[in-house]
């Protein structure tokens, strides 16, 4: 008769456990994100990356479409060319227009779209498609957008549910853009006393050993005198005991 020992039913019942939390958390992530390259900032220009995994075994993503907030308008959206992709950039008509450096927007980008013309995204890979936009809201914390990723089995995921706070993350979760409070020179002043501070440490640092320096060779110049008045007396005392 087999007897299961505690240790690995243990063992079982871990493996199961860990294996079920890593396909949990990779199918909780294996959404439509948007992630920019370096800082959002508030008020500024971006360039982002959306980043579009494919979920399906037996399916290829072939096209994806990406909603902008007509509340919060951009007046410049600019795709940079992904090959086997074709896109396109629709407007809207603003219900109040946009003032960009004096002059008056009337319609702002309200859809991108990326349609397969070569290239699909196949099973077990990703691909991004970089954009080039602002200018971004100034008293807003985020950027959300709303995504619909269409496979060649004419399937469509939609990525438009946004998460509230304090309740956890929707099924099909919309692209965030996460926006940093723009600089005040508070920064560039700290970086600036450090670096004054590095400065003055370092000048510190070179006359400490010029200091030394000085000291060693004294000594060095002492130590022979010495040495050499210890050979001359031990040479005089030589010549008294021979006298």
């Amino acid at each position: 008769m087999n007897v299961t020992r505690p240790s690995s039913r243990l063992a079982l019942v871990g493996g199961v456990a860990v294996s079920s939390v890593l396909l949990l958390s990779s199918a909780a992530h294996a959404h439509v994100t948007v992630q920019p390259q370096g800082q959002a900032t508030k008020g500024g220009y971006a360039t982002v990356n959306f980043k579009v995994p494919n979920e399906r075994d037996g399916a290829s993503t072939v096209k994806l479409e990406i909603t902008l907030p007509q509340d919060q308008p951009l007046a410049s959206v600019m795709p940079q060319p992904v090959p086997g992709w074709t896109v396109k950039v629709e407007k809207a008509k603003l219900a109040t227009p946009l003032d960009l450096h004096g002059k008056k927007i009337t319609e702002a980008p309200s859809r991108i779209t990326w349609t397969a013309s070569g290239s699909k995204i196949e099973p077990g890979q990703f691909q991004q498609f970089p954009v080039s936009l602002g200018r971004l809201p100034e008293d807003a914390d985020q950027f959300v957008f709303k995504a619909l990723q269409t496979y060649d089995n004419k399937e469509v995921v939609r990525w438009i549910e946004e998460a509230k706070e304090g309740a956890a993350e929707p099924d099909s979760p919309a692209p965030v853009l996460k926006l940093t409070a723009a600089e005040d020179g508070s920064g560039t002043a700290a970086a600036g006393g450090r670096q004054t501070a590095d400065e003055d440490a370092v000048k510190t640092g070179t006359a400490s050993a010029d200091v030394s320096d000085t000291t060693a060779r004294v000594l060095g110049v002492v130590g022979i005198l010495v040495g050499a008045a210890g050979i001359a007396y031990g040479a005089l005392a030589g010549r008294r005991r021979s006298a």
